[in-house]
């Protein structure tokens, strides 16, 4: 076990500079108090470190071998030291998220412009997973923070800040034109074909409760696993697609696709940023949340 690492690194300097006199004026304390820690060392030690030569002093046998050992650590050391201080100063780091294509497209993607603009030594990488994935990867410690949808069941220590406000809707092309302007009800989606992202997503999952409480029993015609290729399916009339507004909006827009109506409202959702309560975040991920406006300026 080592006794007083402070008596190793009077002794690195002292090697280094092959001077007691240099070595006090390294540290910035005094000779004698140098002197008497390689002494103490000795020592600990039990054997000669320096011996006295023409110029100065010269390490022994004993004392090369422990310098051998003692300057790659001492080196590491002061290498660890200026690594932290780079991420002090955002020059080197990484950020881990979790987000879906959604969430990132239509949340995060703005403000990893910008914060890679501002700290651009600062690697980001973002894991692509739907919002279950994403609240395992954040509970195993996989990720800083995620961007997630709701809905989602509650998570122990997870802590939960919406940051904006999305809606599900109904879109269809030319080959199902006399629904538009119709006002529907959901038991009508039974007859027709739909398009729908897979079961693992939480969008999914909404839909199918919401429907189930509405009365509508429906089974998709296609399981997408994006919602850009569901807006493509039903840009090509091959089914009434369930997306969120965002990815729909340019087809909307444009005419390539309308809005079906309904008599009762699909309630609106949320994007959520989750962020564990027991784990300290990153330096750098504290100043994208920052960027997010989701914390204060002083942390």
């Amino acid at each position: 076990m080592i006794s007083n690492l402070e008596y190793y690194k009077v002794f690195y300097y002292v090697a280094k500079c092959g001077s007691v006199t240099k070595a006090a004026g390294e540290l910035s304390i005094s000779q004698p108090a140098v002197s008497q820690s390689v002494k103490q060392l000795e020592r600990i030690l039990g054997v000669t470190l320096f011996s006295r030569a023409a110029r100065g002093i010269k390490l022994t046998g004993e004392g090369q071998l422990l310098y051998s050992y003692v300057e790659k650590g001492y080196e590491q050391i002061e290498l660890g030291v200026r690594k932290v201080r780079q991420m002090q100063n955002m020059e080197l780091g990484e950020i881990r998220i979790g987000a879906s294509d959604m969430t990132l497209q239509f949340y995060l993607l703005p403000y990893l412009e910008r914060f890679h603009e501002q700290y651009p030594d600062i690697k980001v990488i973002v894991t692509n997973a739907p919002t279950p994935e994403t609240l395992e990867f954040l509970k195993e410690g996989r990720i800083d923070f995620g961007i997630v949808s709701t809905p989602f069941p509650e998570v122990e220590d997870v802590e939960v800040t919406p940051v904006r406000e999305i809606e599900d809707v109904f879109v269809a092309g030319r080959r199902f034109i006399s629904y538009k302007n119709k006002m529907m009800d959901f038991q009508e989606l039974e007859k027709l074909p739909l398009i729908f992202l897979e079961n693992n997503t939480s969008t999914r999952s909404y839909m199918d409760e919401f429907l189930a409480q509405s009365g509508a029993d429906v089974q998709p015609e296609f399981e997408l696993a994006t919602s850009d290729m569901i807006v493509q399916f039903a840009k090509r009339n091959l089914g009434i697609g369930c997306v969120v507004r965002d990815f729909a909006k340019d087809a909307l827009d444009s005419g390539l696709l309308f809005e079906l109506r309904f008599n009762k409202m699909i309630p609106r959702r949320q994007f959520c940023v989750v962020q564990s309560t027991k784990m300290p975040l990153s330096m750098a991920a504290a100043k994208l949340l920052k960027i997010m406006e989701l914390k204060d300026s002083n942390d």
